[in-house]
């Protein structure tokens, strides 16, 4: 597939540059080489860049964070002071706080960081009004597309779902959907060939192990965290069975847990959680973990297109494709007009959905297929879930993923739409 080898925009630039003009500090979280750097100084294109990777400026930070800052900020009044990977300063943040109490104006200070500095300190209660935290995620299909955001949501939420407006696909084949999965979304890594990208991306998860870990959370056993993190990979979009898992990489359930926690606070993995009706107690409430980002899922698995051959493992694609979508949904959610939750759904009978969008009383019921074609059967557990079932009283759209080509209407806001649908449609133009 051809690739940009320009500065791609994202999608979260509009809303970075929005909250400059009302948040005294813009702090941007999100995994390391996702493209925090390049959207805050390449893209931003504004404000003095300093980042304490460079363990001189960190070790000068430390040693007098407000004086510091002070210096730093001397002759910028308009444009911000970018600070990269700010949560390795564990004195900055009540400098910060010092600083902006003392002043109101707006974009002050950029943050960038693997992890949330303000997540376990105090100081966030007190930069309440003043702070403004977004998230950038690895990059979506439609931002290598240099497209707009996905608005499916939008669409499925909608009272007409009007034809017209659905997205229109891109025409894939099963091979092209295989290697968007196995490139994944980093900026820079998901360009190289097959053999090299799987190299960078588990050199990837080893410098997160040793050097992002620490700003985080104590972890005694890196070997094990490892082991735990390539069986995750295997385990993608899976309900946990935590007591198999402890068993697998030698360690205690509290500190798998724990080591959970923290994958999920370095953006490794998330945790999809089990939606809960009130209804009826004979819903699972086990959550679901997807890695993050199937690129990175994919190289610890050592997986390659042929890997999903017909005569090969038949269930390999099958998780990897739902976490694909999955992220797919999830970076897009910010942009639909309505606030979505993400949850996933199962009874003790069998019956299950891939993925739950909640907005108020309106649900969108996902399931995601790795098939070229879908038969109406397909619909029985989101037909029970939405005509008999705890969804019976929700207004609930259901829409089956697959990867053909047609988007198809199977009445009663049932839909096959192509996953191409996610961001499809006309180029960003923003």
């Amino acid at each position: 597939m051809p690739e940009h080898r320009h500065i791609l925009s994202r999608h979260l630039t509009a809303e970075l540059q929005q909250a400059l003009t009302h948040a005294r500090v813009v702090n941007v979280i999100g995994a390391r080489q996702a493209g925090k750097t390049t959207l805050v100084r390449d893209i931003l294109g504004a404000g003095r860049f300093i980042t304490l990777d460079d363990d001189t400026v960190l070790e000068a930070i430390e040693d007098d964070p407000w004086g510091q800052l002070q210096r730093l900020k001397e002759g910028s009044t308009t444009t911000p002071l970018i600070i990269d990977e700010a949560q390795r300063a564990r004195k900055l943040a009540l400098a910060i706080k010092r600083i902006v109490d003392n002043s109101d104006r707006p974009g002050q200070f950029v943050l960038t960081g693997s992890s949330n500095m303000f997540r376990t300190q105090h100081v966030a209660d007190s930069l309440a009004g003043r702070m403004l935290t977004l998230t950038l995620w690895p990059m979506t299909v439609a931002e290598t597309r240099s497209r707009g955001p996905s608005k499916l949501l939008d669409w499925a939420l909608s009272a007409s779902q009007a034809w017209e407006e659905l997205p229109a696909p891109e025409p894939l084949t099963r091979a092209d959907y295989i290697d968007l999965i196995l490139r994944g979304g980093f900026p820079n890594i998901r360009r190289l060939e097959l053999k090299p990208r799987q190299k960078t991306y588990s050199d990837y998860i080893t410098s997160i192990i040793e050097r992002d870990v620490v700003d985080v959370a104590p972890v005694r056993k890196p070997d094990a965290l490892r082991r735990l993190i390539d069986q995750l990979a295997v385990r993608t979009s899976m309900e946990l069975n935590i007591a198999e898992l402890c068993d697998v990489v030698g360690l205690r359930r509290d500190t798998v847990l724990h080591y959970l926690d923290v994958l999920i606070r370095l953006f490794v993995i998330r945790k999809l959680g089990a939606w809960a009706s009130g209804e009826s107690r004979r819903e699972i409430r086990n959550a679901k973990y997807h890695f993050a980002d199937t690129g990175i899922a994919a190289a610890l698995r050592n997986l390659a297109p042929r890997s999903f051959d017909l005569d090969a493992n038949p269930t390999a694609l099958g998780g990897m494709f739902e976490s694909f979508v999955f992220a797919e949904l999830l970076r897009s959610a910010p942009y639909q007009n309505s606030g979505i939750r993400f949850y996933h759904w199962r009874d003790q009978r069998g019956r299950e959905i891939d993925i739950l969008a909640e907005s108020g009383n309106d649900l969108v019921a996902v399931e995601v297929k790795a098939s070229t074609s879908v038969r109406s059967g397909d619909f029985k557990h989101l037909d029970w879930f939405s005509r008999n079932g705890p969804g019976k009283t929700r207004t609930v759209t259901s829409i089956i993923f697959y990867l053909g080509s047609e988007s198809l209407a199977f009445g009663e806001r049932r839909y096959v739409l192509p996953v191409s649908c996610l961001w499809g449609g006309s180029p960003d133009v923003r």
